[in-house]
């Protein structure tokens, strides 16, 4: 079965949603170096702390890392919603 037109098979593809990013999911936090607040933070890493808690570390898409500090069950969310991959 051919398709033959390209713009249908464009239109398939992209009603699947590929192309879009959930940011509702994803963790948010302060990057320091642009000074924007609620940037949602992409290829995040949740570590434990020395003392118990959870830090979730990755970047802005830009280029810039950026950090934060967050309580249990949000870092354990991250993992279980594939926001976040688990570092410890």
């Amino acid at each position: 079965m051919a398709c033959t037109n390209i713009f249908t098979v464009f239109k398939q593809i992209t009603n699947l949603k590929i192309f879009t990013m959930d940011t509702s999911k994803m963790i948010k936090a302060y990057c320091l170096k642009t000074k924007e607040k609620n940037v949602p933070m992409q290829d995040a890493v949740i570590t434990k702390t020395a003392k118990g808690g959870y830090m979730a570390g990755g970047h802005d898409g830009k280029g810039n890392k950026m950090a934060a500090i967050l309580g249990e069950a949000k870092a354990l969310q991250a993992i279980a919603d594939g926001v976040a991959k688990k570092g410890f």
